[in-house]
């Protein structure tokens, strides 16, 4: 049985620069979400630290993240996020089943 793919980016921005990373992120989100495949897109702001955020992805299966990283607006954006962004942004995929 297939597993929805499930995965946390982890994303720092220069400092003082993490309102464009907002605004980038509020002007891909609805491109992203209309994506094939995507069961969910949300950034979180990591509360006390402005230049800090947390993307929560969820996608169908791995080809459907594979389709994503491969399309065009992700390339574009992965180009503009050099701008603001501290560094590259960390993936970590998580487990299909929850411990407990």
């Amino acid at each position: 049985m297939s597993h929805p793919l499930r995965a946390i980016v982890l994303i720092e921005t220069r400092p003082g620069r993490g309102a464009e990373q907002a605004a980038a992120f509020t002007a891909l989100a609805p491109v992203v979400r209309a994506e094939p495949g995507c069961l969910r897109y949300d950034m979180h702001a990591v509360e006390g630290d402005p230049d800090r955020f947390v993307l929560i992805e969820e996608w169908a299966s791995a080809e459907a993240l594979r389709a994503h990283d491969a399309a065009p607006h992700m390339r574009e954006a992965d180009l503009a996020n050099r701008a603001f962004r501290a560094g590259p942004a960390t993936m970590v995929r998580l487990a299909p089943e929850p411990i407990a």
